[in-house]
């Protein structure tokens, strides 16, 4: 199951780059090219979401049927442990699924707003060559 979290986590931190990246001032040459690639990158980064739906089912369904340890006199320290790591271990999953969902909506957004800038800016220069 860890495969699935590295993937999870590569592709919210390439989804951090890549907001930085259209965010960053002084990249106005580059942010035009770089908006075009990232929108050809926003379908398939789109299967991010219902995978990370599916790691969120799997997360409930986890917490749902884990063991529960009500006092001291039914579980061993061991189990005991074992247990708060598996909760800790789902907040951090769960962390991480939430981060790669709202990166990919604000790649989504700041991509869209970068391309409608980048139109506006087109439109302004032919109606001042109109002129």
């Amino acid at each position: 199951m860890a495969l699935e979290w590295v993937v999870v986590g590569y592709a919210a931190a390439v989804e951090a780059v890549m907001v930085l990246l259209l965010t960053l001032p002084g990249l106005d040459r580059l942010r035009t090219g770089l908006a075009l690639v990232i929108r050809n990158l926003l379908k398939p980064f789109l299967s991010l979401v219902p995978f990370c739906l599916f790691l969120l089912m799997d997360i409930c369904w986890k917490y749902e049927t884990r063991p529960v340890c009500k006092s001291a006199r039914t579980c061993t320290p061991a189990e005991h442990l074992r247990h708060q790591k598996s909760i800790i271990k789902s907040q951090r999953n769960a962390l991480l699924i939430s981060a790669a969902l709202l990166f990919y909506w604000l790649l989504y957004s700041v991509t869209h707003l970068v391309v409608r800038v980048e139109q506006l800016n087109q439109r302004i220069e032919r109606l001042k060559r109109e002129e």
